[in-house]
C-alpha cells in the first residue's frame, strides 16, 4: 500500500438522508465511520425547498436544512465527514480499496454504498432557474404544495402515470406531457390516466421554456413535435418524469446491478453480491424514493456493519 493508504472501519459513499443516517448509527456503535459527501453533498433533499413528510418538523423545514442537521447529528457522535468524490473501488479484495478525489487512498473494513439516484431533467436553462420554485423532480415529495392549483407533468412511463394520478388526486388540473402520440406506461396505468378527468393529455409536445417571475413558476411552454407550434400551459408547478439514474458507474464491476443500473441487496437486508458491502437509500431503490425510507435502509445498513465487523 501506498504512503497514502489510511484505515477505516466503516467507509460511507453519499451523504443523503440515507448515508447520514447511516454514519449517526455507525458512529454510535463507535465504527469510526468516515463519510465523503459526492459531487452533491446532502444529495437531493438539497433542492427541494419545504419538507414537510418527514416525522419530527411539524412545522416544516427546507431540505437544505434539514441536511445540515443530519450531518451536525453524524459529526456530533464523531463522524469524519469529508467533501469530495470517490473515483474508484476495488471490492476485490479486502479490506476495501477506495480511491477519493482528494488522492487519498483508504483501505476499509466495511463500505456503505449511499450514492443515491439522479433525477433526469429536460436540460433547460428556465428549468434550472426555477429549480424549488415550481420545479420538481417528485410528485409525492412535492405535490402537496400545488394542492387546488394547475400543475404540468412532463412523461410517459410508469412513474410518470404514477405520479399523474397522484397529483390529479391533489390538484384542480394535470397537463400531462408527452412527445408521443401514445403512453409508454402499462396498459393499466394508460387505463387509469385517460380516465382521470382533471388529467389532461398534452400529446406529441415537449416542453420548450419554464415561465415564471420572482415567486416562481407561472406556465410552462410547450411545442408540438409535428407542427412545431408552440402554446403556453397556465400552471404553478412543473413536475420532471422522465426517470431517475443510479449514480453507481463507480460500482458497475464491483457489485451486482440490475437491468436499471441500481444495486440489487438481498431482500430484506441492505447486503449486496460482495460480503461487508451494503447500500442505502436510493441507489438501491427505485420505488419509495423517500427521505424517510432512504433514512430507515441507512440505519439497516449501519446496523448490518456493526454485525458483520463483530462476526
Amino acid at each position: 500500500m501506498s504512503e497514502l493508504t489510511e484505515s477505516a472501519r466503516c467507509l460511507i459513499i453519499g451523504s443523503g438522508p440515507g448515508g447520514y443516517t447511516a454514519a449517526i448509527y455507525a458512529a454510535r456503535a463507535d465504527l469510526k465511520p468516515l463519510i465523503y459527501q459526492g459531487m452533491q453533498p446532502g444529495g437531493q433533499l438539497t433542492i427541494t425547498t419545504e419538507v414537510d413528510n418527514f416525522p419530527g418538523y411539524p412545522k416544516g423545514i427546507t431540505g437544505p436544512e434539514m441536511m445540515e442537521q443530519f450531518k451536525e447529528q453524524a459529526e456530533r457522535f464523531g463522524t469524519q465527514v469529508r467533501s469530495g468524490v470517490v473515483t474508484a473501488v476495488d471490492f476485490s479484495k479486502r479490506p476495501f480499496i477506495v480511491t477519493a478525489d482528494d488522492g487519498k487512498t483508504i483501505a476499509a473494513e466495511t463500505v456503505i454504498i449511499a450514492t443515491g439516484a439522479s433525477a433526469k431533467w429536460l436540460g433547460m436553462e428556465s428549468e434550472k432557474k426555477f429549480m424549488g420554485m415550481g420545479v420538481s423532480g417528485c410528485a409525492t415529495c412535492d405535490g402537496f404544495f400545488y394542492r387546488g392549483q394547475d400543475v404540468v407533468i412532463v412523461g410517459g412511463g410508469d412513474t410518470a402515470a404514477e405520479e399523474a394520478t397522484y397529483l390529479a388526486k391533489l390538484c384542480k388540473k394535470v397537463y400531462m406531457v408527452h412527445r408521443r402520440g401514445e403512453l409508454r406506461a402499462s396498459k393499466a396505468m394508460q387505463h387509469k390516466v385517460l380516465n382521470t378527468p382533471n388529467i389532461e393529455m398534452v400529446w406529441n409536445n415537449a416542453p420548450e421554456e419554464v415561465l415564471g417571475d420572482d415567486n416562481g413558476v407561472t406556465g410552462v411552454r410547450v411545442r408540438n413535435v409535428k407542427t412545431g407550434e408552440s402554446r403556453d400551459l397556465q400552471a404553478m408547478g412543473l413536475f420532471v418524469a422522465i426517470g431517475h439514474k443510479p449514480n453507481t458507474e463507480i460500482f458497475a464491476s464491483q457489485v451486482d446491478l440490475d437491468e436499471m443500473n441500481y444495486v440489487i441487496t438481498k431482500p430484506g437486508t441492505t447486503q449486496t453480491s460482495v460480503e461487508g458491502v451494503f447500500a442505502c437509500g436510493d441507489v438501491q431503490d427505485h420505488h419509495y424514493r423517500q427521505a424517510i425510507t432512504a433514512a430507515g435502509t441507512g440505519c439497516m445498513a449501519a446496523i448490518e456493519a456493526e454485525r458483520y465487523l463483530g462476526s
